[in-house]
């Protein structure tokens, strides 16, 4: 198990029948049931279902003149200079020859580095490390290959000891330590091994979350790659910028489900794909809505809507252009697309969307899901077989996501020496090296790096430990994450002992990029006032979030709790909620036991 010392720099298949009711009844249905009536009836004036933005020259959408009083700072800025054109225009050419302080000397500039650069995937650390950026990568389905995270390592490894990456909750990475006048070469790069940063934060479609155990899981309904690559190729138009959806009201994620487990967490999810069957066809129902807010929490809402396996991008392309023309941009905490939802109520939404779809229709949700509910959900860490016959995947827990270049030459050495040269990432921010030939095995479980600092057998609380960035890099954290989560952790492992895993995520801050909503016990960062009433960092304490087939969020627990005084907190939640038997008592109980045998 690695020490929080060595934290260094936390940093489709084959088509099915779409056999369809005929044209003619539906042009029929259409032409009784218009837009206008379907929302009269659903009590929406007319006139709200009118879209917010337009077209213009070149491609890009922009809100309409009519809408733009009181549109919040973001949608100021998308306003002033279309944030694309820094690629499609070449505009990062222009900006990365800039020196700082000419770049802080003009608004525009400014603008560019700190908001409009985030459409390409580039976050500036202002607060903590100025002039130096986040690059956050698109990796469908968590895959990637050696080639690509050689790659990055080499791109981390410039930058010393300003550089690391991190493997993050939505199943892709985030290198640091990035500087502009690097950008364009890094991101020519990032072409020749196959990856792109596109639109990958701001108010764009997120990095598309599949099955980590995709193709190989003896157990999977589906493989969710065929569908996560074609997302991620339409929401980017094969990662050249797609500008149909480069303005939306605030960012979008989508998940594609693929096994029982629910590896992918549906329920937090903008638009989750559940697999099921209906008169015979393979397909989707669809969930909408779930996301993480500072104001709100929402668990994603069933759509009451099926569609084939072939019509996963129509269908997403007609709930993102409601959402695009429909979604408001004031109050920024209001703008995600469940505020929507709720205005309209759900028939309402469900009606834009299909007649956004290609003809027009939406069937309704099939009952033949396919998850099974009393599924328990199985551990990927460790040594398992594959559906492949002589293979098995081995997942390796990586404390808290965080990796330095090293680490990923290693892995990316491990990926091809003993598997096919790829690697699989997970939401839990962990790493899986699968195709490893069962001979191989005891092998790679003896490699330095899986002794010393990935363990594929990490402790109960150490393998469900999940933190976001933190003050140590994000300006918006509140509190340092990823090193005091492995200290807490450490410290309340040598005062309980555990039957059974128990999952805690810190987040540095009410965005909840930890998702701790989902923890059995969650960490929200937060100021407060210790024992003595002086100003200190404190954690605000989530409990009871579930994942799996009984999914829901958890309840806030006890506010407001002072770092340096968590342990014992959590300490006595593990013992009151989880079992969890203090380690003075268990010794006092072994001690006991050992009297009773000496006087037999």
């Amino acid at each position: 198990m690695a020490s929080s010392t060595s934290l260094q720099h936390f940093a489709p298949p084959a088509r099915a029948s779409t056999r369809r009711e005929p044209a003619r009844r539906r042009l029929t249905v259409m032409a009784a049931v218009t837009p206008a009536t379907e929302a009269a009836a659903a009590g929406v004036a007319e006139e709200r279902l009118e879209p917010r933005v337009e077209e213009r020259e070149g491609g890009y959408w922009v809100l309409k003149e009519k809408y733009r009083e009181g549109i919040n700072p973001q949608e100021k800025v998308k306003l002033a200079k279309e944030p694309m054109s820094l690629v499609l225009e070449d505009g990062i050419r222009d900006l990365a020859a800039k020196s700082m302080e000419e770049i802080d000397a003009s608004k525009v500039h400014k603008d560019d580095i700190d908001v409009r650069l985030k459409w390409l995937g580039l976050f500036h650390r202002r607060k903590h490390q100025y002039g130096r950026f986040m690059m956050r990568l698109k990796l469908p389905n968590g895959v990637t290959t050696s080639e690509q995270t050689r790659y990055l390592a080499s791109v981390v490894e410039g930058y010393g000891k300003d550089g690391c990456a991190d493997v993050t909750t939505r199943q892709n990475w985030q290198i640091r330590g990035v500087t502009l006048p690097d950008v364009p070469a890094i991101m020519q790069g990032l072409d020749r091994v196959g990856l792109t940063s596109l639109q990958s934060g701001m108010d764009n479609v997120r990095n598309p979350v599949g099955n980590p155990l995709a193709g190989i899981d003896p157990h999977e309904i589906v493989d969710t790659r065929p569908y996560t690559n074609l997302l991620s190729a339409f929401v980017t138009a094969n990662s050249r910028g797609n500008l149909a959806f480069t303005n939306l009201p605030r960012k979008w994620n989508v998940c594609v489900v693929g096994s029982h487990d629910l590896y992918e967490h549906p329920h937090i999810n903008d638009l989750a794909y559940m697999p099921t069957i209906k008169d015979g066809r393979f397909g989707f129902n669809l969930l909408v809505g779930g996301f993480f807010s500072p104001k709100r929490c929402a668990e994603a809402v069933p759509l009451d809507a099926w569609v084939p396996s072939d019509d996963v991008i129509p269908v997403c392309k007609a709930i993102l252009e409601a959402y695009r023309d429909l979604g408001t941009r004031g109050n920024r905490q209001k703008t995600r697309m469940m505020w929507l939802i709720d205005e309209l109520g759900i028939e309402a939404f469900r009606s834009e969307v299909e007649r956004r779809m290609p003809q027009q229709m939406l069937e309704r949700a099939s009952e033949e899901e396919l998850v099974q509910k009393e599924w328990e959900r199985r551990d990927y860490l460790g040594v398992h077989p594959q559906k492949q016959p002589g293979l098995s995947l081995v997942g390796l827990h990586i404390p808290v996501g965080r990796v330095q270049a090293s680490d990923m030459f290693e892995l990316a050495r491990l990926a091809d020496e003993y598997g096919s040269g790829e690697l699989r990432l997970t939401v839990e921010q962990n790493v899986i090296i699968p195709n490893v030939d069962n001979a191989r095995v005891e092998a790679l479980l003896d490699e330095p790096l899986l002794k010393e600092r990935f363990s594929p057998e990490p402790s109960l609380l150490m393998k469900g430990l999940v933190a976001c960035t933190g003050n140590q890099f994000c300006g918006q954290a509140i509190i340092e994450t990823k090193a005091r989560a492995m200290k807490v952790t450490e410290e309340v492992e040598k005062r309980v002992a555990l039957g059974r895993p128990v999952r805690m995520y810190w987040t540095g801050c009410p965005n909840s990029c930890g998702q701790v909503q989902v923890a059995d016990i969650g960490f929200m960062g937060c100021m407060t006032r210790d024992a003595e009433g002086k100003v200190c960092e404190g954690a605000d304490i989530y409990l009871g979030g579930r994942i799996g087939s009984d999914s829901h969020l958890g309840d806030l627990h006890k506010k407001a709790v002072p770092c340096k005084d968590l342990v014992p907190v959590v300490v006595d939640i593990l013992v009151d909620h989880f079992g969890a038997v203090r380690r003075e008592r268990e010794e006092d109980e072994e001690e006991e036991q050992q009297q009773q045998l000496g006087g037999n």
